[in-house]
């Protein structure tokens, strides 16, 4: 199943870039798979990762993923898939709002995604400072701190795994965040 969901998105996302970059899309949804197979070994979630913005982002019908990949595989997608037609403003809260009420699942599909973002947004950091983000449609570093560290909270039930203090130290690299005591390791 993974490998036809890894196979699938590199097909989907074919010719896609990152944002601002020529780095080929489908190396996000291999990132966002690797960081969900280092915290768990459901082959489901796994699959997810891989497929996670092709309804969003490649245009492929919740019907035709839910054939190919069956029902949960489908509906951890389509919960993860942003409405596009909504503000920027609009969707970053509602994903917020999604989330805060989610089950385990989809906050580890969500915080594999987020993490993935927040490297990516690190690394053109580090080397252009506040000119990245020009290339968001929102444009506010402000608007990009309040989300995710509105996803400190939600995420926090990962606090035992490195990856939780890797998205606080990327927060603090980036933002410019302070971590509270109770998210320090150590």
């Amino acid at each position: 199943m993974i490998r036809k969901a890894a196979e699938f998105a590199a097909r989907v996302h074919e010719g896609a870039v990152r944002k601002g970059t020529q780095i080929p899309y489908i190396s996000h949804p291999m990132e966002v798979a690797m960081i969900v197979a280092m915290m768990t070994d459901d082959q489901d979630l796994i699959a997810a990762a891989y497929l996670h913005d092709v309804i969003e982002d490649a245009g492929v019908a919740y019907e035709e993923l839910e054939q190919e990949f069956g029902t949960h595989i489908a509906e951890l997608v389509r919960k993860e898939s942003e409405d596009k037609s909504k503000s920027w403003m609009e969707r970053k809260q509602a994903t917020i709002d999604h989330l805060a009420c989610a089950g385990r699942e989809e906050k580890l599909l969500a915080f594999g995604d987020k993490l993935s973002n927040l490297r990516s947004t690190a690394k053109d950091y580090l080397v252009i400072k506040d000119e990245i983000w020009k290339k968001f449609r929102a444009k506010d570093k402000g608007l990009h701190a309040w989300y995710y560290e509105s996803m400190v909270d939600i995420f926090r039930e990962f606090k035992e795994c490195p990856f939780y203090h890797e998205y606080l130290r990327l927060l603090t690299l980036v933002f410019g965040w302070e971590c509270p005591e109770t998210d320090r390791i150590g």
